[in-house]
């Protein structure tokens, strides 16, 4: 049986004005679609009688109407995903919720769609009667759940192996158009490309060399590959979190130190940060109003806002100033009484290299 695999929607290269230099579009390639380090991601499970959209059915020029509710099994197997790289010790959290507006991850489970999900910090950009990640299959079959796994790496950012430019990977196109152009999949040419054989950026990869053990990996038929000549007889990743996936996301969320120091109005704070590196702040308002929140310097950066509810953060706003020449800023009114924390991860700096944050 022909292997069934995620696709992700086509999403646009971003497009930057003339003018910033190799190594700022390099950290911006990499950085742009993760979570800042210390995020609680909240999921929702769709589960009502309306949750349901027309897809068409493959071959027979019609379409249908299916649900994206899942049963308990499938959520159970979705679950213990989350658990499992949380367990790493990762610096994300994974929280479920009742409420899908209180959701940054919204799942469904609609048959017929196939498998994706949005990457990173994607799913900000759909709407909250919209799915950020479904699941097309039943997830309890033999070998599913490294379907869950995959998914949720691409929640926290990750993208699929085989189209690292670290990979060398030589493929037969056309049998690679005719594999996926037949059933299970139907794909056409364009989503087939896009999710097999196009390459990403040095930037966009996973890590710096090619893991065919990766969650991240697809498995492929014989016939597909042709160099490396090992796997020209077919490639069949194990399913389960490799070493090089694991080191991949601790490295861009190390496990997340308790206590931030205290940004006070009107009082810069200066940040000190390498390409990558995160500084976290809190903030206890002395007086309930709108404040602006913003960096300064020569850089690229995101910063991010959150409030303190029952001891966890919740998203409030977040900025990315990324390639452009303005500093990133938050308008937000905070209440007397309420903690809030501020998250600024820096993708590059240039001029003096200094660079501070302060609220007003």
């Amino acid at each position: 049986m022909t292997a069934r695999y995620c696709s992700l929607a086509q999403v646009p290269a971003p497009a930057f004005a003339p003018g910033p230099a190799a190594e700022r579009l390099s950290a911006l390639g990499g950085g742009r679609r993760k979570w800042v380090n210390g995020t609680v991601l909240h999921y929702w499970f769709f589960d009502g009688d309306t949750d349901a959209s027309v897809i068409p059915v493959p071959g027979r020029g019609m379409t249908r109407r299916v649900s994206w509710a899942g049963a308990e099994e499938q959520r159970d197997v979705v679950r213990s995903c989350f658990r499992e790289w949380q367990d790493l010790g990762i610096g994300i959290a994974f929280t479920e919720v009742d409420d899908r507006s209180e959701a940054e991850l919204r799942i469904g489970f609609q048959a017929g769609d196939g498998s994706w999900s949005s990457v990173g910090r994607d799913a900000l950009l759909a709407g909250r009667q919209e799915r950020t990640m479904n699941f097309g299959w039943d997830l309890t079959a033999p070998g599913e759940r490294a379907t869950a796994l995959h998914q949720i790496g691409h929640a926290l950012g990750m993208l699929h192996e085989h189209q690292s430019p670290f990979a060398g990977i030589h493929w037969d196109d056309e049998a690679v158009y005719a594999e996926l152009a037949g059933p299970p999949h139907h794909w056409s040419r364009e989503r087939t490309h896009y999710n097999i054989l196009r390459k990403l950026g040095p930037d966009e990869a996973n890590g710096s060399f090619w893991d065919p053990q990766s969650i991240m990996e697809f498995p492929f038929a014989p016939g597909l590959i042709l160099e490396p000549e090992q796997y020209r007889g077919g490639l069949d990743p194990p399913g389960t979190l490799s070493a090089a996936d694991k080191e991949s996301v601790l490295r861009w969320y190390p496990p997340h130190p308790q206590g931030s120091p205290a940004l006070v109005p009107f009082r810069s704070a200066p940040l000190g940060l390498g390409p990558g590196e995160q500084a976290d702040f809190v903030i206890d308002p002395p007086e309930t109003r709108t404040y602006t929140l913003g960096t300064f310097g020569d850089c690229d950066a995101v910063v991010v806002l959150f409030e303190e509810r029952d001891g966890r953060p919740r998203y409030v706003a977040g900025r990315d100033d990324g390639g452009t020449e303005q500093n990133a800023t938050i308008g937000a009114r905070l209440v007397k009484g309420r903690r809030y924390v501020v998250r600024v991860r820096l993708y590059s700096a240039w001029g003096s290299g200094e660079t501070a944050v302060m609220c007003w």
